[in-house]
């Protein structure tokens, strides 16, 4: 798509506003995919064809939400302005862009002030493009530095693509002995065959060796049946010739010649009988004799081996059940070992400052025992002050009575002289007694309706024992006092105590002021200036060993330095001497535990007891004017955390843990990898030479260990690479489906989206509260405010849990999950969960205290409650649960925290569980919709779930194999939960 290339000669002032816009729209894709209109933008505004609402619009729409649509948009709001939006567009091009100034024009660019069409003065064009070369030389010089980073980096790859190499070679000559190793033991294996097929062979000729004994046993039982037939039939035969024979001698029988053949014939009969003499007979029945005893001897032998084999059979069995109980035990003692060791620690930790705050009770209540008994013994010599008085005033009165008239006129007299009649008593050379709430002397003698002075006493300077009217009126007085919060600011006469400048005369007191005079309070001007004496201290107020000081708070990070963090507290470490925090005594070792500061008509109270060392030193900053510090001394807590910080043991004193939501690359200076999901423990949230980075370490999933240590971006930082992580998958997306293609899918998870409802500077900060006077204002400013706004946070919160017994066991995708329960509840160590058939009034009691999980049937009382849960897990096994997403937090509200395992789904991975859905009427469609439904809700869960690849699994059986492993392991883990965000 190139431009259209205009003649050298043809100057672009020349042409038409038809002309130059056909001319810019014709190489709008070039100026738009390689244009950046936060450049553009300074030199347009300046030749006045943009205002200041234009430049919000292309900066900051939300619905232009890549580079390529800003600038689209910036052509559009120039193509209202004219001939004079299209020569801005071009010269800013013809200084920023030259060369795509000559694509556009066919040009070349000059910086000529002839060149410019005079949109702007020539002063502010030549200090214009005075900024746009220092700009570009910054640029130039950023460009050289970060060209030798990269040498650095390209020379520190090359030594470690050495270094790559000698691994290889290495790697290599360990491959060449491990083929050795593998050819030697195929060798071997070859001849451990032949050895099988020897031992084979020895056993085949073993067994035909006793087929072919057993079958001599059977000839030779049928030789002795032969043996005993042919005994019987000689013994017949020899009865019988002995009966012929006798027959024979009684009488001749003419059938001799018969005879004679027939004896003959039992006489070659009896020679083969002869011929077996009857000790091989007795051989041959010994033999059989003892081959059937080795036969009987070999069955009771195999029939012995055979029941051993059942029996070890058994025993092993036995043996196993009972190691993978012993295995459940010893991981169930394990973790209960571990959360009594925790639970010994965190108690061991309350005892300490159990016994500090006994420590510091004790103390306190050795001051206050101290207090008292100084007081009592001042008390004592005020009473005894106090009844010499008395003396003195009886003579007094006593000499006063004598004199009589003279003595009234004197007494008139007394107020307009000098000299009162309190100093011309002896009482002037003893300390006067002067009351902490006293009031301006000026009002009690100037009051013309002043009651009797023994009734008055409570406001009198008369050492006269106070009346019951006194007392009762200096009891409402300090209840009073004491009910109601002291002011801000008060009258002059109600803190300070007007004393005038005491002169040495021979004895002479200073008088009091009396009303008569112009002067403010009686003084003359001509009499020396009155100093002032605090009342009492304003400023100060102690509460509950919590001390609140009101003082001049500019640049208050000026003034004082702090250390500490949401672990161990802020401290006060440096203050600057001659400062406002040094006047009113704010020393080190301070806790600083609360600040109150007033910000556009607005008071803001910060509390910073549990506050991080990042928050504290914002807040502190942001104080300007009158402050008010709430301070608690610990001392001894400071002294142990700078020995801390001068041994290297911590950082700083911060500690707590965060789950990261976005994927952070590693980078130069010791930055940390993160992956989304990681949990860090962040140690330091204002590490020296940095003000935009956190010091963090990986953390052991089983155990609260540090693992890998370095900085990662605080939440701001953070938050800015979130939201461009976010911009730049969306334009890859929008890219991809420009292009007609199919993106591939990432396996590895950049970013969780996690918003919150607080519309806080910081969500993780929550000490930042607006005073009572101001809680309607705020409260009617937030019902006007729209309520949509949702922050991103890159960072999350979350607290360690560690389940003592076996968690339950949540699959998903649901539909999936309802195949599989059934098969790994089968599985020994497993159960499932049966829902209870309730009554009403049971189900809405239960439904009313959130015991209720699922109902089984829409409307109906089968319902899957909390307690068959908990009945599951008491057993020591692990509780499958048939049930969806919305079971997790309410098991949560319960301290249960079930495994959570999604079984990833694709086309491929459906089709292998075709014959289990169509089994269960599912559908592939119907699996590959509810993953893709549920995926998404993982992210809003508050803890950590396990998914698995959907590659990973070849068929049913290996599938089950590889959950029941994943759920071994995620039993062992620390459980990370998250705070609800809204």
């Amino acid at each position: 798509m190139a431009g259209v290339c205009v003649p050298e000669g043809l100057d672009p002032k020349e042409m038409g506003e038809e002309e130059l816009w056909e001319l810019i729209n014709d190489s709008r894709h070039r100026i738009s995919l390689g244009v950046r209109p936060c450049i553009l933008i300074p030199y347009l505004r300046q030749a006045r064809v943009l205002s200041e609402m234009d430049e919000d619009e292309i900066l900051s729409c939300h619905n232009l939400t890549n580079r390529c649509m800003r600038t689209s948009h910036m052509l559009d709001l120039l193509r209202t302005q004219g001939k004079n939006g299209a020569m801005a567009l071009l010269e800013s091009l013809m200084i920023h862009y030259p060369a795509l100034y000559t694509q556009v024009t066919g040009r070349k660019p000059s910086t000529e002030p002839s060149r410019f069409s005079g949109l702007i003065k020539y002063s502010e064009l030549t200090e214009y493009l005075v900024r746009a070369v220092t700009g570009m030389q910054k640029e130039l010089q950023e460009a050289r530095s970060e060209a030798g980073k990269m040498s650095t980096r390209c020379a520190s790859l090359e030594a470690d693509i050495s270094q790559m190499m000698e691994q290889e070679e290495r790697s290599r000559s360990l491959q060449a002995y491990n083929e050795r190793i593998q050819r030697h033991l195929c060798s071997l294996q070859r001849e451990v065959t032949k050895l099988k097929d020897e031992k084979c062979d020895l056993y085949i000729r073993y067994t035909a060796a006793i087929e072919e004994k057993s079958a001599v046993n059977e000839r030779l039982h049928d030789l002795n049946l032969q043996v005993y037939q042919l005994q019987t039939e000689l013994q017949n035969a020899q009865t019988e010739k002995e009966f012929q024979r006798r027959r024979s001698l009684r009488s001749v029988c003419p059938e001799t010649p018969e005879l004679h053949e027939e004896v003959r014939s039992l006489r070659c009969q009896l020679a083969k009988a002869e011929k077996l003499d009857l000790a091989r007979q007795d051989i041959l029945a010994q033999d059989l004799a003892e081959a059937i005893d080795s036969q009987v001897e070999l069955a009771e032998q195999l029939r012995s081996y055979r029941e051993e084999n059942e029996q070890l059979l058994r025993d092993k069995q036995g043996l196993l059940d009972q190691k993978e109980c012993l295995s459940l035990q010893v991981q169930q003692l394990t973790l209960d070992c571990k959360m009594h060791q925790q639970k010994s620690t965190v108690i061991q930790n309350q005892m300490k400052e159990l016994k500090a705050e006994r420590d510091q009770a004790y103390q306190s209540r050795d001051e206050a025992q101290a207090m008292i008994a100084r007081i009592l013994a001042e008390k004592d010599t005020l009473r005894c002050q106090l009844v010499e008085l008395q003396e003195k005033v009886f003579s007094l009165h006593t000499k006063r009575s004598s004199t009589g008239q003279q003595s009234s006129e004197e007494t008139k007299g007394s107020w307009d002289s000098p000299r009162s009649s309190c100093d011309e008593s002896p009482v002037s050379s003893r300390r006067r007694l002067c009351r902490m709430d006293a009031l301006n002397p000026s009002r009690i003698f100037c009051n013309s309706e002043c009651e009797d002075f023994a009734a008055c006493s409570v406001r009198s300077r008369k050492a006269e024992p106070p009346s019951p009217e006194s007392l009762r009126r200096r009891k409402e007085v300090l209840q009073s006092e004491s009910s109601s919060e002291p002011a801000e600011a008060d009258c002059l006469s109600d803190d300070f105590v007007f004393l005038p400048r005491v002169v040495n005369d021979d004895k002479q007191t200073p008088r009091l002021p009396s009303c008569s005079d112009s002067s403010s309070y009686g003084l003359s001007r001509t009499s020396p200036p009155p100093f002032l004496m605090r009342s009492r201290p304003k400023a100060i107020r102690i509460s509950g060993r919590v001390i609140s000081i009101s003082f001049q708070g500019e640049a208050l990070l000026t003034q004082l330095t702090v250390v500490g963090g949401n672990k161990t507290g802020v401290f006060v470490h440096e203050v600057t001497e001659g400062s406002a925090a040094h006047t009113v005594g704010i020393s080190p070792g301070a806790q600083i535990v609360e600040v109150k500061y007033e910000k556009n008509q607005k008071a803001l109270r910060m509390v910073l007891e549990d506050s991080t060392l990042e928050e504290a030193m914002w807040a502190l900053g942001q104080v300007t004017g009158v402050c008010h510090l709430s301070l608690r001394p610990r001392q001894d807590d400071y002294e142990a955390l700078l020995q801390q910080l001068q041994s290297c043991e911590t950082s700083s004193g911060d500690s707590f843990y965060v789950r990261a939501n976005t994927s952070l690359p590693a980078g130069p200076g010791g930055t940390l990898t993160v992956v989304c999901n990681d949990i860090l423990h962040v140690t330091n949230t204002r590490p020296a030479g940095t003000d935009d980075s956190w010091h963090a370490s990986h953390v052991h999933p089983c155990q609260l260990l540090d693992l890998q240590s370095g900085t990662v971006p605080n939440y701001y930082r953070a938050q800015r690479l979130l939201i461009r992580a976010i911009e730049d998958m969306s334009f890859q997306a929008k890219k991809f489906e420009k292009g007609g293609r199919v993106m591939a899918q990432n396996t590895q998870k950049t970013v969780r989206i996690v918003g919150t409802g607080r519309q806080g500077r910081n969500p993780l900060w929550v000490s930042v509260e607006e005073e009572e006077e101001d809680s309607k204002s705020a409260e009617s400013d937030a019902t006007s405010a729209p309520k949509s706004c949702v922050t991103l946070m890159p960072y999350t919160l979350v607290t360690p849990h560690y389940p003592p017994v076996c968690r339950p066991v949540l699959l998903l995708p649901s539909v999936l999950g309802r195949i599989l329960d059934k098969k790994l509840a089968s599985w020994q160590g497993f159960q499932l969960c049966e829902p209870e058939v309730l009554t009403s009034s049971e189900h809405a009691a239960r439904l009313q205290k959130s015991e209720i999980l699922e109902e089984v049937e829409q409307g109906g009382n089968s319902c899957y409650t909390l307690q068959s849960v908990e009945k599951v897990m008491k057993k020591g096994i692990h509780c499958v649960l048939p049930l969806g997403l919305d079971c997790v937090r309410r098991l949560q509200r319960s301290e249960i925290f079930p495994i959570i395992i999604f079984i990833g789904q694709s086309a491929r991975s459906a089709r292998k569980l075709r014959s289990k859905l169509h089994r269960h009427g599912q559908t592939e469609e119907q699996l590959l919709a509810c993953s893709s439904s549920e995926e998404p809700l993982l992210d809003k869960l508050p803890c950590l779930y396990h998914s698995v690849d959907p590659d990973s699994w070849c068929d049913q059986t290996s599938l089950l194999n590889s959950l029941r492993t994943i759920i071994w392991e995620e039993q062992k883990k620390i459980v990370w939960v998250e705070p609800d965000l809204w």
